[in-house]
């Protein structure tokens, strides 16, 4: 036993150098990044987060477990680490006391029996594994394989070296039970090997126990070593990672500009004049130290690539190759990074090739893997829809959105280098105060013809203190001509139900959504300034809105400039006016007329489909609203998509993508539709008019030979006021 003493020591002063120089590098590289004073600041509030995120998300696997069979298997696989670590304890003690057991518990039965058949559980969650593997192997599906630019090689290699620590660790407790050395009768599996060992003989036990012990503790050396060199660095800095989230998730308001740690407006802009302050990230050094973690973090399980709406319509951007390539552009610049500068001249070719690498350009060969050029090719930052669904599906809380947005945010202030549709777009909302360029005068066309008059605060109502709600029109509401029958449905809900509302009329501007996510800072500030200034003056408390956009703005990011309000979803407020029963449902809403043109009746009657608005679904959680809404109309059933609810499917105009054509693959709104008209639903049910353009569009495109001409999309509101007011006519609202 002397001899596995000197051998288990000599493994240890070998493999835990490596381990430590490579922890410590990591370590420097990511504490390297720009401060993130968010996740620091309120202590007391970040701990009790950090501890929820830790025992909901790592050690309850609640993001994993969406995915039930991948998410089993991980969960065993993941407990296996946890419980057989006090094997560890146990097999290093054995190195110098065959029959050590660790103190107090060594004997307890329940730790025994937890070993062995978490263990056993493991293999079943290695074996799920390599089956998923199998069946999604990116040479047989190409981009339909989540994997498709994950290091398979890696990933097998891991598998097959947490096999080798299960059998070593059965091969070395079995011996040891068969020479009496582990006695822990609760391990049903290690003390039945033992008993069918018993008839070697005793040299031999005592040669298969030295020789699975030092084998034990050699695969796992080996694997810490593989895993601070590889993606499965996940192991320990997801945990930390996930302490550091944007609570409760990056979603909702992207993140204010920052410079120096501090959030900046363009007024602290000005005053820095003798600076250069860096606007977003135009090199991987201007990431703060959480992206860093970010990119460290990534697991290349692809969920986010599998969800993601460019992903799946041929374009370029894939979330997870996006975090890998900065990940690995960091990584590749980190000696440079964390060089003095007088060192930097003389580090290797390679090392100076990656310091002056752009992060965003051309780039060579596939813009999803770029072998030269820049890191980040254009065509993948702006394929971009923030809709969030990489974010809300990563395991690990990775914040894709915010790192895009910020590269725009450079690509923008800094470079001018951004689509050629979006310097209209931004020149609109300069000087019109609305992406469409229309005149302020024409703000209240869409309520023209409506049977009661619309106060607008400042001519009709001194302040918003008369009414119960401000009505935040939107740009869509107020001048796009299918926007304008929700603007209209509301507020004759409204008028019926005696809520007392009033509008801003020309008073009101664009919120600035579109341009923030654009990367455009400075008009979304000033845009939302104005704004805020305007609902300050009317005392603005309520506010009801029918765009998604809007409604995330005002709720989510007007805050971050001093303004503060309680502002509702038109079917929020619909949805509770109902169940108060100021507002009753008493008939179907109509079927929309059938065209005698008409090839095909592809839809059933007084079916509807429901889809969610990125931004008002996934970015701030209000999915059941809308839906209770649809199901309290008499004789209408409810059909969900088979992407619904958390997992729906962006309609393609979310990030600004509204102003930009799609010029790669197919278009998102397109496959939307397609899966919509596929329920065969008789309405396409929307609560976002940016949703409504684009699946109308789509529903266009779908209808030119004939098909589906008996099929509409309308928002929510339009069918309740339909159902209120018996209307035969639900296209007349």
């Amino acid at each position: 036993m002397r001899l596995v003493l000197i051998l288990g020591l000599l493994l240890n002063l070998i493999a835990l150098p490596i381990v430590l120089r490579r922890v410590i590098w990591l370590t420097r590289l990511i504490t390297s990044g720009q401060p993130a004073p968010d996740r620091l600041d309120g202590a007391g509030g970040r701990v009790a987060t950090a501890l929820k995120g830790q025992l909901t998300e790592v050690f309850g696997q609640r993001k994993l477990l969406k995915w039930t069979a991948p998410g089993l298997a991980h969960f065993f696989v993941f407990w296996a680490f946890m419980i057989l670590s006090t094997v560890y304890i146990e097999a290093y003690g054995a190195l110098f006391k065959p029959d050590f057991e660790i103190p107090i518990i060594g004997k307890w039965r329940i730790l025994g029996f937890a070993q062995d058949t978490i263990a056993l559980c493991c293999l079943v969650g290695l074996v799920v594994f390599a089956i998923i593997r199998f069946t999604n192997d990116p040479a047989k599906l190409g981009r339909r394989s989540r994997f498709r630019g994950s290091h398979l090689g890696g990933a097998w290699l891991v598998l097959f070296l947490i096999f080798c620590v299960i059998w070593s660790m059965f091969l070395f407790r079995g011996s040891a039970a068969a020479l009496g050395n582990y006695t822990n009768e609760g391990a049903w599996v290690s003390q039945a090997l033992g008993r069918a060992m018993d008839g070697l003989s005793h040299g031999t036990l005592e040669f298969l126990e030295g020789f699975g012990l030092l084998l034990h503790i050699g695969i796992m050396l080996g694997f810490l070593i593989e895993v601070v060199h590889s993606k499965h660095l996940h192991i320990f800095v997801g945990p930390i990672n996930v302490a550091f989230k944007r609570p409760p998730v990056a979603l909702g308001a992207a993140q204010p500009l920052m410079v120096n740690g501090k959030a900046v407006t363009m007024e602290d802009l000005e005053e820095m004049e003798d600076e250069e302050p860096v606007l977003g990230v135009g090199k991987v050094e201007d990431f703060t130290w959480k992206a860093m973690l970010d990119f460290a973090t990534c697991t290349e399980c692809g969920r986010c690539q599998s969800q993601c709406p460019a992903w799946n319509t041929e374009k370029p951007l894939s979330p997870k190759m996006l975090i890998m390539n900065l990940r690995d552009a960091a990584f590749a610049k980190g000696p440079w990074i964390l060089a003095a500068e007088d060192a930097r001249e003389g580090l290797p070719e390679s090392v100076q090739e990656a310091a002056v690498r752009p992060l965003v350009g051309a780039t060579e060969g596939d813009p999803t893997s770029p072998d030269g050029g820049a890191v980040i090719d254009p065509d993948v930052l702006w394929s971009c829809v923030t809709c969030g669904a990489c974010v809300q599906q990563c395991p690990v809380d990775i914040e894709h959105v915010d790192h895009i947005i910020e590269m725009r945010r450079y690509q923008t202030l800094v470079e001018s280098a951004f689509p050629s549709e979006l310097g209209s777009l931004f020149r609109n909302m300069e000087s019109k105060g609305n992406p469409w360029g229309m005149s302020a005068r024409a703000r209240m066309d869409w309520a023209k013809d409506l049977p009661f008059d619309v106060p607008v605060v400042g001519a009709d109502v001194e302040s918003l203190d008369e009414v119960d709600y401000l009505f935040w029109v939107g740009c869509a509401g107020a001048f796009e001509d299918r926007a304008k029958k929700t603007s209209r449905a509301v507020a004759e809900l409204l008028h019926t139900a005696g809520v007392s509302f009033a509008v801003l009329g020309d008073g009101e501007s664009c919120t600035g959504d579109s341009a923030r996510r654009a990367g455009n800072e400075f008009l979304f500030q000033m845009l939302a300034q104005q704004n805020i200034e305007m609902l300050g003056e009317v005392n603005a408390r309520k506010i009801v809105v029918t765009c998604a956009h809007c409604f995330n703005t005002l709720k989510n990011e007007y805050p971050q400039l001093g303004g503060n309000y309680e502002v509702l979803h038109h079917t929020q407020l619909l949805n509770r006016l109902v169940r108060e029963r100021r507002l009753t449902p008493v008939a179907r809403p109509s079927q929309p007329p059938v065209p005698s043109t008409a090839k095909v009746v592809e839809s059933s009657a007084d079916t509807v489909t429901y889809h969610d608005p990125c931004y008002l679904g996934r970015h701030n959680q209000v999915y059941a609203p809308p839906r209770e809404l649809i199901e309290a109309l008499p004789g209408v059933t409810l059909k969900e998509m088979p992407r619904n609810s958390e997992t729906s499917f962006c309609c393609g105009a979310g990030g600004a993508r509204m102003w930009m054509e799609e010029k790669i693959g197919t278009r998102i709104n397109v496959n939307r539709t397609d899966e919509a008209l596929a329920t065969g639903a008789q309405r396409i049910a929307v609560g976002c008019p940016f949703c409504r353009v684009m699946l109308s569009d789509g529903l266009t495109e779908r209808q030119t030979d004939g098909r589906f001409e008996n099929v509409e999309v309308v928002d929510v509101a339009q069918m309740l006021l339909a159902a209120v007011k018996r209307s035969d006519e639900l296209a007349e609202v």
